[in-house]
């Protein structure tokens, strides 16, 4: 009887949310509508401000790197590869950067991202925006790790490489009323096989900043950037294997990427900075991933069978032998979804 009773008021209670709907959703989108106009008409001017990347040595931190650059950004860049991240900071200054700090550091080690933080503000005396980047990927099925721990290293950079800097560029960026853009991916919300620590790692980053930015409220505004397969070096196959290794493994890549279209990476920077000044609360790029987030809500069940069909299932001999990796194989598909720069396993190493 209890059981039944509460039942009844859960169904209750759904309806009245439902009915509730036609009367919620048209205040809600025209304060969408507006909010996104008025973005769009009278964007952040960053040029003079100080914005602190990492992960900027390659990918999508270097080119948001020279899209700030371009706006006149005084730039901080930290990563752990010196002579890439000078190349980058040597091209930022060129595109109009008017003064670039180098910071080597690894976001998994809360010392360094104590002394990167603290070295910005010495050096440029503030902090405006802070992007939180850097990330690397696993590519295997769970139940091939022998030993769980060789991910340790995953969740400490793709999650408390996000935590550490955030908790202490907090003070600086009250000050500044500044910004903090978190660069998460689709694999928070998509059900994406073998990619379970990756996937697990993401969610969790997503989960922190929508937390936290209700808990700030409007003292540091929060931009939480979504890509998909967006040309990089993790989207090249640079990936940690089951047995906890980094190497560039375009095989296992090309077993749960198959033949979706990567995005040029410059396009891809241009249009996250560009809504990050309009004061985007979440950038969806490319555009189409929302159709597939909308999916996860909606039709969560016709998305894992999806997932499962393409990245899982084996069609062939080899366990890479997935339907989207045979897709990818068909004569042109490669060319198309594949830029040139993803072809090649060559990556930077210094």
């Amino acid at each position: 009887m209890v059981m039944s009773s509460r039942r009844l008021a859960g169904a209750a209670l759904q309806v009245a949310l439902t009915a509730l709907l036609p009367l919620v959703l048209p205040a809600y989108y025209v304060y969408k509508v507006t909010t996104y106009l008025l973005g769009a008409v009278f964007p952040e001017d960053v040029a003079g401000k100080v914005v602190l990347i990492t992960g900027a040595s390659s990918g999508i931190g270097e080119h948001l790197a020279y899209e700030y650059a371009k706006r006149g950004a005084y730039l901080a860049l930290v990563a752990r590869r010196e002579a890439s991240l000078r190349e980058v900071g040597d091209v930022a200054l060129g595109l109009g950067s008017p003064g670039v700090l180098v910071l080597l550091a690894d976001v998994s080690k809360p010392q360094d991202c104590e002394t990167f933080i603290n070295d910005t503000i010495r050096y440029f005396g503030r902090l405006d925006h802070l992007v939180n980047n850097a990330s690397i990927r696993q590519v295997c099925k769970f139940e091939e790790i022998e030993d769980v721990k060789h991910f340790r290293a995953l969740m400490d950079i793709n999650f408390w490489g996000h935590v550490y800097p955030t908790r202490l560029a907090i003070p600086h960026l009250k000050r500044s009323h500044g910004r903090i853009v978190g660069v998460t991916s689709n694999s928070s919300y998509i059900f994406i096989g073998r990619d379970t620590f990756y996937n697990a790692s993401k969610a969790a980053a997503l989960s922190f900043y929508d937390t936290l930015r209700m808990e700030l409220g409007g003292d540091i505004r929060i931009t939480e950037v979504v890509p998909g397969v967006v040309e990089s070096e993790i989207t090249k196959g640079k990936m940690l294997t089951k047995e906890g290794e980094m190497k560039v493994d375009q095989d296992e890549r090309d077993t749960i990427l198959g033949p979706t279209p990567a995005e040029p990476v410059g396009d891809f920077a241009r249009t996250v900075v560009r809504d990050v000044c309009r004061g985007a609360r979440y950038v969806f790029e490319p555009r189409w991933y929302m159709g597939v987030y909308l999916l996860r809500a909606c039709l969560p069940e016709v998305l894992v069978w999806n997932s499962r069909l393409l990245t899982v299932d084996r069609v062939g001999a080899s366990i890479t032998d997935t339907l989207g990796k045979c897709l990818l194989d068909l004569p042109g598909v490669r060319r198309f979804a594949q830029p040139p720069s993803l072809r090649s396993p060559e990556i930077k190493d210094r």
